[in-house]
C-alpha cells in the first residue's frame, strides 16, 4: 500500500515539475531574444532616441532645441529606450512562448479562438503605437509649441519626454485592445452583445474619462485618444457577430 501511494504521489509531482521545467525555458528563451535585440538596438540608441524625438523636434523654434538636466540623462535616456525598445520588437516572440506554453492545456475550441485573440492583440497593439506616433503626436507636439506664453522658449529635456511618449505608446497600445476585450466578453458569456449596445452612452462618457486620465491634460489629446476608443468598441460590437457565429458553428 506504500509502495502505491509512493507511486501516486510521484506521478502526480512529476507534471508539475514538468511544468516549472518547461516555463523556466520559456523564460529564458524569452531573455536571450530580449538581450540579442538590445545589444543591437544599443549601438543604434542614439540613431532610436532621435527617430522618436522628431515629432517634437519638428515643431521646435530654429533657436531651441532638446535638453538634458540630469548629469547622466545623455546615456541613460538612449540606453532605457533601447531596452523598451527591445521588448517591444520581442513583443510577438514573447506571446509566441506563453501561446505554446499555455497550448497543452487549452482544449480544442479554446486552442481555436486563443490563437487569432492573441495575433490580433498583437497588430492592435502596434496599430496603436502607431497611431500614437504617426497622427497624435505631430498634433499635440504642435499644439504645445504655438500656445507657448510670450517670451518663453521652449526646451524640453530628453528624460521627461522619452517619459511621456511611452505613457502616451502604452495609452494608445492598450486602447487599441478594446475590440478584442469585447469580443472576449461576448463569448465568456460575461455580458452579452445587446447588453452592451444599450449601454453605448456611458461607454461614450467612459471613453472620455479614460481619455482624461490616460493623456496630458489637454482636450486635444484626450479627444484623439477617447474618440479613437468609441470607434473601436463598436468595431468590437459588429466583430463579435461573425465571432460568435463562428464559435456557435464549431459547437
Amino acid at each position: 500500500m506504500n509502495t502505491s501511494i509512493t507511486e501516486d504521489s510521484s506521478d502526480h509531482k512529476q507534471p508539475l515539475v514538468e511544468h516549472l521545467t518547461e516555463m523556466r525555458n520559456r523564460l529564458l528563451y524569452c531573455v536571450a531574444f530580449i538581450s540579442a535585440i538590445f545589444s543591437g538596438f544599443f549601438f543604434i540608441s542614439n540613431d532610436l532616441y532621435t527617430f522618436i524625438s522628431e515629432p517634437l523636434r519638428r515643431h521646435l523654434p530654429d533657436s531651441s532645441s532638446m535638453i538634458a538636466t540630469e548629469v547622466a540623462s545623455p546615456f541613460l535616456t538612449p540606453f532605457k529606450l533601447s531596452f523598451l525598445a527591445a521588448i517591444f520588437v520581442s513583443m510577438p516572440f514573447i506571446l509566441y512562448q506563453a501561446w505554446h506554453f499555455i497550448k497543452p492545456g487549452l482544449r480544442q475550441k479554446e486552442s481555436s479562438l486563443a490563437l487569432p485573440m492573441l495575433s490580433s492583440s498583437i497588430v492592435l497593439f502596434y496599430l496603436g503605437v502607431a497611431f500614437a506616433y504617426f497622427v497624435v503626436f505631430p498634433l499635440v507636439f504642435g499644439f504645445f509649441t504655438q500656445v507657448a506664453p510670450s517670451g518663453v522658449t521652449v526646451m524640453t529635456d530628453i528624460g521627461s519626454y522619452l517619459d511621456f511618449v511611452i505613457k502616451l505608446f502604452f495609452a494608445f497600445g492598450f486602447a487599441f485592445e478594446i475590440p478584442v476585450i469585447t469580443i472576449l466578453l461576448i463569448l465568456m458569456s460575461m455580458t452579452t452583445r445587446e447588453s452592451l449596445a444599450e449601454k453605448r452612452p456611458y461607454v461614450f462618457i467612459g471613453c472620455f474619462i479614460v481619455g482624461m486620465i490616460l493623456t496630458p491634460p489637454d482636450i486635444l489629446s484626450q479627444f484623439l485618444l477617447a474618440v479613437p476608443m468609441w470607434l473601436l468598441f463598436e468595431l468590437g460590437l459588429f466583430m463579435s457577430l461573425f465571432t460568435m457565429k463562428g464559435s456557435a458553428e464549431r459547437i
